[in-house]
């Protein structure tokens, strides 16, 4: 999916629907750095992408936090 099209329907989560994303993202972040320890991780630039969803997702609720307690 393309960064774009993904951060638009980021942005359209509740807070419940982009807490529970992370919670995903985190376990499977802990998937990939256990198969990279073991030596069975194919795709190692999943990481990467896992890691910049995980901020992408944080810096939305961030966002919404902040247009919250402004109106």
């Amino acid at each position: 999916m393309k960064t774009s099209q993904r951060v638009s329907d980021l942005r359209v989560m509740t807070a419940d629907q982009l807490q529970d994303e992370i919670l995903r993202l985190k376990k499977e972040q802990f998937n990939l750095r256990f198969q990279r320890a073991t030596g069975q991780l194919e795709n190692v630039g999943r990481v990467r992408e896992v890691r910049r969803d995980i901020a992408r997702i944080k810096t939305i609720q961030r966002n919404k936090l902040i247009a919250a307690a402004k109106g």
